[in-house]
Order: structure tokens, then C-alpha cells, then sequence
């Protein structure tokens, strides 16, 4: 989930409510064809205005901005301008793998509150948990990868430095 340049909707991403697609009770939210139709405007342009929505889809803007603030409410989407970190001065970005043993939904969220991580993921095969940093130097990797060492449950992590990102989309559509 590495951040190109541009404005950008994404069904993924921090400081979100709840977890995309879920309401804060763990409920999944079901997306009625217009609501899918919003989104797929908004990826495709995450400027758009709702007026531009609207006539695209059939509603009016003030139906459409009603819509996009419960989509981002709920956690479906979150608009956000995607930026390139190497223009903001951020130098290093690597995807780590962490091995562990123990809850893996604690140790989770235990990374997801530290403010260097911008994505954390449960995932299976060789890692329980991916996660992205993204910092201004291999000093500052340094110091968050001890960060991470040193939560109880972590055993490995394994660390993969980007070295050219070459391709990235959010683009996905619907279902």
C-alpha cells in the first residue's frame, strides 16, 4: 500500500471509524447500487464534485454528500489525498513481515496505534502480520523496527525495502 501522487478513494487506510466495510459493531455494510456507483465515481476522480456525482448517477449533490459522509462513516471509504512520501522528505519505505506468537489481533493493534505504521494487515502463510512504515531515514527504521521487536508475542520480522514502486491503483471498483 505504498502513497502515489494524487487524490484517491480507498476502501483501506488509517484513521477510519471501522474497519472498511464494517460498521463500528463488526456489522458488514451492504452497499446499495448507487452508493457502489458514488464510489466508483469517486475512484475514478477522487475530486469530483457532487454535483458531477450527481448527474452521473441520478441524485441530487445534496443526496450525493449525504451518501459519501455515511460511506465515510461507516468506514466503507475514506477520501484522501495519496501523496508521494519521497517529495514530503520521507527517504526510507519498507513492508515488514512480523512473525508471532501468540494474539495476533492484539499485537495488530498494537502497531496500528503507532503513528509510523500506515498499514497493518492479519494476514496467513510465512508472516501473521504485514505492516508498512514509511520514514525519513534508516535511523528512524531503525528505531520503530525495535519498536515492533520489542511488543510481547513478536518472534521475527523481516524487513523489505522499496526500491522503485512501479505500480499502484485503487481503483478496484465495486461488487
Amino acid at each position: 500500500m505504498a502513497h502515489t501522487q494524487g487524490a484517491q478513494v480507498a476502501a483501506a487506510g488509517r484513521h477510519r471509524p471501522a474497519p472498511a466495510g464494517r460498521e463500528a459493531d463488526g456489522a458488514r455494510v451492504v452497499l446499495d447500487d448507487l452508493s457502489k456507483q458514488i464510489i466508483e465515481q469517486l475512484q475514478q476522480d477522487g475530486r469530483r464534485s457532487y454535483a458531477a456525482i450527481g448527474k452521473a448517477v441520478g441524485l441530487s449533490e445534496a443526496a450525493v454528500r449525504q451518501r459519501v459522509q455515511r460511506l465515510v462513516e461507516l468506514g466503507a471509504m475514506q477520501i484522501v489525498a495519496v501523496t508521494d512520501p519521497m517529495s514530503l522528505g520521507f527517504h526510507r519505505q519498507t513492508m515488514v513481515g512480523v512473525r508471532c506468537g501468540g494474539d495476533l489481533e492484539r499485537v495488530a493493534a498494537h502497531l496500528a496505534a503507532m503513528e509510523e505504521i500506515d498499514y497493518v494487515v492479519i494476514t496467513a502463510g510465512s508472516f501473521d502480520i504485514l505492516i508498512e512504515v514509511v520514514c525519513e531515514d534508516d535511523e528512524q527504521l531503525l528505531e520503530i523496527l525495535g519498536q515492533v521487536r520489542g511488543i510481547p508475542s513478536v518472534t521475527a520480522t523481516e524487513t523489505f525495502v522499496y526500491l522503485k514502486l512501479c505500480k499502484q491503483t485503487y481503483s478496484w471498483g465495486t461488487r
